[in-house]
């Protein structure tokens, strides 16, 4: 067994324990705005600022826009990653076409087509850190880092072995080519806004 298939088979494992922490979650009075997910078995709670939402409302747009209606573009919607208790709330989704919530209500990280996460100040290092390499485990083809604070966009693509072997940079003004890609389409950031 690879260091890849030992990561996938603890995301097998782990998918009650993490329902457990979201079932807790809920619960809790999470001040609204707020987001919460569980990487690497810690919970990060951030706030949703203006600049954040603007970037993904963006991507969304422009994905759902060049696919269609009937495109299964999600954000913030848990998905269960490869690794120790990773259930993520991407910022942005394009799963597969086809693609639908499991048994138990939840969708399947092997459905995942594209990924993007705009960075926030306080969780930053789980992006380009723990969740580039969930992500690049899991073989999602493209990931999606835009960052407000540098003005650039990292593109991720070709997963190999628990990790991207290629990085692409774009500064916000550039047009991002991903038309080699999963995608197929060009996406403008000359309105995304800095931090």
């Amino acid at each position: 067994m690879t260091v890849v298939d030992d990561r996938i088979a603890m995301a097998d494992i782990n998918t009650e324990r993490l329902d457990e922490w979201f079932e807790r979650l809920e619960r809790m009075p999470v001040p609204e705005g707020f987001r919460a997910e569980i990487v690497g078995g810690n919970v990060h709670m951030t706030p949703q600022r203006g600049t954040h939402w603007d970037i993904i409302f963006e991507l969304a747009w422009d994905i759902r826009s060049h696919f269609g209606r009937s495109a299964k573009v999600l954000s913030d919607v848990r998905i269960d990653f490869p690794g120790h208790q990773n259930g993520f709330c991407p910022d942005v989704v394009k799963m597969r076409d086809g693609a639908k919530e499991d048994d138990t209500g939840h969708w399947r990280y092997q459905d995942v087509e594209f990924v993007a996460e705009v960075i926030s100040q306080g969780t930053a290092a789980n992006d380009y850190g723990p969740k580039k390499l969930a992500y690049a485990t899991a073989e999602v083809p493209l990931y999606l880092i835009a960052d407000p604070y540098q003005g650039r966009c990292h593109i991720f693509t070709h997963p190999k072995d628990g990790d991207y072997t290629t990085e692409t940079r774009v500064v916000f003004g550039e047009e991002l080519d991903l038309t080699g890609t999963v995608l197929g389409l060009t996406l403008r950031t000359d309105t995304f806004p800095r931090d």
